[in-house]
């Protein structure tokens, strides 16, 4: 199907235009620019006719004024392209940081699911590549597609003025030109589609392996990841060879074309000014209007391919921007109410697709202050079930509630303002690290980050820092070790000072020293807050009041460990194997 003729073509072409609503005085103006610099062109071969004739009929005293008129008439068009180019270049960066800012504010507002199901290469190419080939489109591409529109109609008004008989000839390429330039919109369309999709290929192998390059290099890894970034970008190479041959092929013709009709001119031109059946002056005239043709002509086949290029580059960005957002604020959503926090999941189902069930009937009550400890196999759903809770994703069927309101029921930002969640892999921004623990409450005072840093046993090695807790941390934090950035990631959980505190396994990067001094910062953290500890280390699940047993989905046990560890196969197995590594401390150790 040639793209030109389809729907979301079509589609997509519009919203792209909808994005210069904002700018409908700019574009006015640059317009009357840009048609005013054409209107000088298209005067400047009509003072050369008037001046060839002067010359002709020896009418000297003509001669100053009309050159004059010339000079003035270049002033004016140069002045014009002047503010055109500096509107336009305002319009297009203006365009730029519009849509920017409304994909990444997209991208903040879609949920884990999203990213679950998109690489991160793919999204950060639709907000750079891709963007740029919509703004050079939006903010120069219509001007001057615009420009070359009035420059046509213009010079073929004149010309039949000048000689409807050599106009005809002249103009008898122009059905040719339309056949072959709608056939180069069609094929060029999914080809240029395809290559902004490889090209975005190329820029995830490259941020993946930017970001993991010390697994790359810790495994030797080197060649094999060259190589298969070698094979993406030849893949790009293939594609924007198969783009550049119709593009080598298309554009030359539409180029060469015209020339066969300024060939014809000279031919029939040249008889009737020897037959003084027209002037050399608008001989002169009419071959200085058939030139300003050519550059639009040949221009064509470019400004199609740019145009084609913004629309590919449009439909990827318009799929995000178009990306149901699962996880929203419900109609009338309120804030959650203050209470003790009381968590239920009431027959809960959940799957991250209809054909993927994980949580199956999950019917648990968290008391209030108390710290419940889930354990199972890997993959048993116990990450799954927490993420329910601050609703990174919502439940399948069932409910989850907080004090008896429905987490669907009230506002994200004072449901998860509540909730402190900890990672067991844990993200830190180039920043501070006083700014990455006051992450979640910028306005904590500095006494209020220093206090969440002594619960989460950070403050020590923090003040050893060179600038303390103005320190600027590296991209992810990698300047601080496995602990340190735990710690961190910690304290900024705590200094929220959550109602409920979420731990998936939040002490796995830190050795068993370090970790007892967490357990006991965090025996102080958990006071009087529902905790809810993902852990495999029995030292930290001797933390918790009760401990939960998942097993593919389905809660398969209750209880403390003397009760488990008798009539629970799944937590004796994990027990005896040494999943949760060692053994439960004794009450007081903990």
């Amino acid at each position: 199907m040639d793209a030109p003729a389809t729907p979301r073509y079509r589609t997509t072409f519009f919203r792209l235009l909808g994005w210069l609503k904002k700018y409908r005085i700019s574009m006015a103006v640059s317009l009357v620019l840009a048609v005013t610099a054409q209107i000088c062109s298209l005067a400047i071969p009509w003072l050369t006719r008037d001046v060839v004739g002067a010359i002709q009929h020896d009418e000297r005293h003509r001669l100053p004024w009309l050159i004059g008129l010339v000079v003035l008439v270049g002033l004016l068009k140069a002045v014009s392209l002047v503010g055109r180019r500096f509107i336009s270049g305002n319009q297009s960066l203006g365009v730029e940081l519009d849509i920017r800012t409304a994909l990444y504010s997209k991208l903040l507002r879609l949920s884990f699911g999203f990213y679950d199901r998109h690489q991160t290469g793919q999204l950060m190419s639709r907000a750079t590549v891709d963007l740029q080939a919509v703004r050079f489109f939006l903010g120069y591409g219509l001007i001057f597609f615009f420009q070359h529109i009035f420059t046509v109609v213009g010079v073929t008004v004149l010309v039949f003025f000048v000689s409807w008989k050599l106009a005809l000839i002249a103009f008898a390429i122009v059905p040719i030109l339309l056949a072959i330039a709608y056939r180069y919109s069609a094929v060029s369309h999914p080809l240029l589609r395809d290559v902004q999709q490889k090209m975005a290929d190329v820029a995830t192998v490259a941020e993946e392996n930017i970001v993991g390059v010390h697994v790359v290099k810790s495994f030797a890894q080197e060649q094999a990841e060259q190589d298969k970034f070698e094979r993406r970008s030849e893949a790009v190479f293939a594609q924007s060879v198969r783009t550049n041959r119709q593009k080598v092929f298309y554009v030359p013709l539409l180029a060469f074309i015209p020339m066969l009709g300024q060939a014809a001119v000279l031919l029939a031109g040249g008889t009737m000014v020897a037959h003084h059946t027209l002037s050399l002056g608008s001989f002169v005239a009419f071959n200085l209007y058939l030139a300003m043709l050519i550059f639009p002509l040949r221009m064509l086949g470019m400004w199609i391919g740019e145009g084609q290029r913004a629309t590919a580059s449009g439909e990827r960005i318009f799929a995000v921007l178009d990306e149901p957002e699962d996880i929203v604020d419900g109609p009338g959503s309120a804030e959650l109410p203050a209470g003790p926090g009381r968590v239920r999941f009431e027959h809960v189902h959940f799957g991250y697709t209809t054909d993927r069930p994980v949580l199956h009937d999950i019917d648990l009550e968290l008391e209030p202050g108390k710290t419940v400890a889930l354990i199972g196999h890997t993959g048993s759903g116990k990450t799954t079930l927490a993420s329910l809770i601050p609703r990174f994703y919502d439940v399948t069927s069932g409910r989850v509630t907080i004090d008896g309101v429905d987490v669907r029921d009230v506002s994200l930002n004072s449901l998860r303002s509540k909730i402190g969640a900890i990672a067991q892999d844990p993200f830190l921004f180039s920043a501070s690290v006083r700014e990455n623990i006051a992450f979640g409450r910028t306005d904590a005072s500095d006494e209020e980050v220093e206090r969440a840093a002594r619960l989460a046993q950070a403050h020590e090695f923090i003040e050893r820092l060179p600038e303390g807790y103005d320190t600027i941390i590296g991209e992810r934090g990698i300047t601080l070790s496995g602990g340190q950035r735990q710690r961190v990631a910690i304290a900024r959980a705590l200094v929220v000072d959550p109602t409920v505190l979420i731990l998936d396994d939040a002490t796995a990067s830190v050795d068993a020293t370090t970790e007892a001094k967490i357990r006991d910062g965090m025996i102080e953290a958990m006071r009087g807050r529902t905790t809810v500890i993902i852990a495999h280390r029995l030292s930290t699940i001797a933390l918790a009041d009760e401990i939960v047993v998942l097993d593919e989905g389905r809660i398969t046990g209750r209880g403390t460990h003397d009760d488990l560890i008798d009539t629970n196969p799944v937590y004796r197995e994990i027990y005896e194997h040494g999943q949760v590594g060692g053994r439960i401390p004794e009450p007081e150790a903990a």
